[in-house]
């Protein structure tokens, strides 16, 4: 009778292990990174690549790719529905601090639901302009801090010193807090809507954001329409939009994009901001890419003369690994009627050297 009596006992573990098993089939988290350093010279920037008198050797971060350190997780509910979540943070992996001081999930910080009815996420998340940027830019957002698309067309850096939306910062609204985000996709379409709620006493309008886009996905044709507006918290509007559309050519591609925006920034005063861009991605070697950017930026502002910029940006790419490769970078900026500031050079250039691995 023991081994009856023993193997009975054992059942209960048995079927906890069993379960322990099941429940790990069904849900899964994922660490995941980009670690990317390298170093850099310019002329007429400073280390933080803005407008400068004078030259700068550093290392940077995120020159490639913005490094960061995230976790992502999905949950299978049964009937084809999931639920995840995503939390992600920006580093500065050349000093080991967080990219922002005050947010430490700042690239994105929310969860949802996924089935066939679409995608509903609810949080900090990015907005439908820098979802229509991250698929349209001819560099694919790299050099987020240097990329006119990923700055002016998806406000990253809108230089308009005014919170519009819930971004939690008067110099970018990139990202949103207290939104949600819905994505339905048919084919090659994915059609998405947003709405962050600004999270005011006693208003609905203030610090809020409403947003659609329409994107395809084809063999021989992508393309993206992105529109959104975004309320500050006295009332004052911004309202922008992206479009871009990428064909393949050869065995690279090329990205065409167009965007803008127009900010109320006082009662009486308004900023407009154009961004043309044309580049695409070419493999020389199937270890080695080139990618080429040319952004051309022109800003009007009330009772202020026209100026804007053009402005270069081209990668070499050598692939070590899947996850792991080194990079070369040049940039060329040519500042247009005093945009770059009193007494500062007409024009701007760098050049890098790094390394990204992903994880």
């Amino acid at each position: 009778m023991k081994p009856i009596t023993n193997a009975l006992r054992g059942a209960p573990l048995l079927a906890l292990a069993w379960a322990a098993g099941t429940c790990q089939a069904q849900s899964s988290v994922t660490i995941y990174g980009i670690m990317d350093a390298g170093v850099r010279s310019t002329t007429g920037m400073d280390p933080s690549n803005n407008r400068s008198a004078g030259d700068a050797n550093m290392v940077n971060s995120g020159i490639n790719t913005t490094s960061r350190l995230g976790y992502r997780g999905v949950e299978d509910l049964g009937g084809g529905l999931q639920a995840l979540f995503q939390l992600e943070s920006g580093l500065n992996i050349n000093t080991g601090a967080t990219s922002n001081t005050s947010k430490f999930f700042d690239r994105g910080a929310y969860t949802g639901l996924r089935g066939d009815l679409g995608t509903v996420t609810l949080g900090r998340q990015n907005t439908l302009l820098a979802d229509a940027v991250g698929s349209a830019d001819p560099l694919a957002t790299r050099f987020a801090s240097l990329n006119s698309n990923v700055a002016i067309s998806a406000l990253s850096s809108h230089q308009l010193g005014t919170e519009y939306g819930a971004s939690g910062s008067s110099t970018g609204t990139y990202r949103l807090d207290n939104s949600v985000k819905y994505a339905y996709s048919l084919g090659g379409t994915t059609a998405r809507v947003m709405h962050a709620f600004g999270n005011q006493a006693n208003s609905n309008s203030k610090l809020s954001s409403d947003g659609a886009s329409l994107e395809y996905k084809g063999d021989a044709l992508q393309a993206v329409l992105a529109y959104s507006q975004f309320k500050t918290v006295t009332g004052l509007s911004l309202k922008a939009y992206v479009s871009g559309v990428a064909v393949p050519v050869g065995a690279g591609k090329v990205n065409l994009t167009y965007s803008g925006h127009t900010a109320d920034t006082s009662a009486t005063a308004k900023t407009r901001n154009q961004v043309l861009s044309l580049g695409g991605t070419w493999p020389l070697t199937p270890q080695l890419d080139l990618l080429v950017g040319h952004y051309r930026v022109n800003r009007a502002r009330t009772a202020n003369v026209d100026d804007g910029y053009n402005r270069t940006i081209a990668f070499l790419e050598y692939k070590l690994s899947k996850r792991s490769l080194v990079y070369l970078e040049a940039d060329s900026t040519q500042w247009k009627n005093n945009y770059q500031g009193t007494g500062l050079k007409s024009s701007s250039t760098g050049l890098s050297a790094g390394i990204k691995h992903s994880f």
